[in-house]
């Protein structure tokens, strides 16, 4: 069964992966600047605010004095990271060794802003203007009702039904990923896509995020541009409402795209309309570990394979269906069990034995999680018993050879084969072998070159 292993990457992954030129572009902007102090590692920090008053290059040596001896793996990896970023640029001189100095427009813009103090990119509307805005607490179950509805939309379409509500912007992340469409079939799920719906929270906005990035291009958009202003978003303050007259039109269709997943609240007046960020944008800044808040579970796992959760969502019900056998539901129980034949069905969609426990230990019940382990060993080991029975036979392409002429010939071809990596298996005493695919046509041309 192949293995998928889909990747969320925070903001910072994807700026170190942008060139040179947009890198530096970036740092034009003094909330980039604020953004990627705040994502770096804390050694990578103290070189930053070391050396940000100072304009000469630094030798390697004198920033290594400044680590303890058990912090030198801690020190490699803050400087890979700062010459990723190019927030370091690196000298090396045979005579005088390696030096390292600030990027200059990194510099000056994080020397302003620690200086004059920050600014918010655009000043919130004021109330009088504006109709009255929801609680933190409206806004919160907002954010999390419509981060439900896109993904049960996701698993809908899994079972054929189509996606609606959803812009075509976000169809097209989706599609790169997440759904296939074959001929004139509905869009089903793909394996990332059954193992997306496993993530936490935040890995699944990391990845959609990432994907809606990557796929800029495509819609006209530069990259850089908005990786700026979702940064820019994630400095506004959660429940304020921001006029959208501040916007340019490009910002304004990227923020009806984030409305579909809650990231912000579109509201319309009389005159003017607004946005209103939610806790998703704002936290967009903050690393991936940072970010992962562990919610309070709702999984009771049995030593029996019983499985009850104490939920009255709709997604949490249609998630479990993915790989437990759904037996009841009352109002705010669901009782299933896990089964040979549901976790079948889950292997054959992709999903993995580890990613089906790592599931049920971040959302198990906070009685249950107080234990350790939190889900009963027998089950978790059945779990990947039963996933190693589908790994008993492997498939690999080959191709069959016999009728050899002589028994040097065929002696010949399995040294060759076995030589390339390519003997599966021979038959001596039949002068049979098989090969892989992969070395058939060096296979082919060895043999013709024999029967001459």
């Amino acid at each position: 069964m192949p293995q998928v292993k889909i990747i969320a990457k925070n903001f910072m992954d994807m700026v170190a992966s942008l060139t040179a030129i947009k890198l530096d572009k970036l740092y034009n902007n003094v909330f980039i600047c604020e953004a990627i102090l705040r994502s770096l590692p804390p050694l990578a920090k103290k070189y930053v605010l070391q050396l940000l008053f100072t304009d000469v290059h630094v030798p390697s040596t004198m920033i290594e004095e400044w680590v303890l001896a058990d912090g030198v793996s801690k020190h490699r990896v803050a400087i890979d990271r700062l010459i990723q970023l190019r927030i370091f640029t690196e000298t090396v001189d045979r005579k005088k060794g390696t030096s390292y100095s600030l990027n200059p427009t990194f510099q000056k813009n994080l020397q302003k802003h620690i200086i004059s103090g920050g600014v918010l990119p655009r000043e919130p509307m004021n109330s009088n203007n504006a109709i009255k805005l929801p609680s933190l607490q409206e806004l919160e179950t907002y954010a999390l009702h419509q981060w439900e509805c896109f993904l049960l939309q996701l698993i809908n379409s899994g079972q054929g039904e189509k996606l609606t509500g959803i812009s075509s912007s976000m169809m097209k992340v989706f599609q790169r990923g997440l759904l296939s469409q074959r001929d004139r079939d509905g869009p089903r799920l793909t394996e990332s896509g059954f193992q997306f719906l496993l993530m936490d929270t935040n890995a699944q906005l990391w990845y959609i995020i990432r994907e809606y990035i990557s796929n800029a291009e495509e819609r006209d958009v530069d990259p850089a541009d908005l990786i700026s202003f979702l940064l820019e978003l994630s400095f506004h303050v959660t429940g304020e409402a921001y006029n959208l007259n501040t916007l340019t039109d490009v910002q304004r269709t990227t923020l009806k795209d984030l409305a579909d997943l809650g990231l912000v609240k579109l509201q319309q007046g009389r005159k003017d309309s607004w946005f209103i960020p939610t806790k998703l944008a704002t936290n967009l800044s903050v690393s991936l570990a940072d970010s992962s808040v562990r919610k309070e579970g709702y999984v009771m796992m049995e030593t029996n394979f019983r499985m009850y959760a104490y939920s009255t969502s709709k997604l949490q019900c249609e998630i479990l269906r993915l790989f437990a056998r759904i037996e009841y539901q009352l109002p705010n129980l669901i009782a299933c069990a896990v089964t040979k034949e549901s976790l079948y069905n889950a292997f054959d969609n992709g999903i993995t034995s580890d990613q089906i426990i790592t599931f049920l230990q971040q959302n198990s019940h906070p009685r249950c999680a107080a234990r350790v382990p939190s889900i009963p060993e027998n089950v978790t080991d059945q779990i990947r018993l039963w996933e190693s029975d589908l790994k008993r036979t492997e498939m690999t392409q080959a191709h069959f050879y016999d009728e050899f002429p002589s028994k040097d010939v065929f002696e010949a071809a399995c040294d060759f084969a076995r030589e390339w990596g390519g003997l599966l298996w021979e038959d001596s005493k039949r002068m049979r072998l098989v090969v892989k695919s992969e070395v058939h046509n060096q296979m082919r041309e060895f043999l013709h070159t024999q029967s001459k």
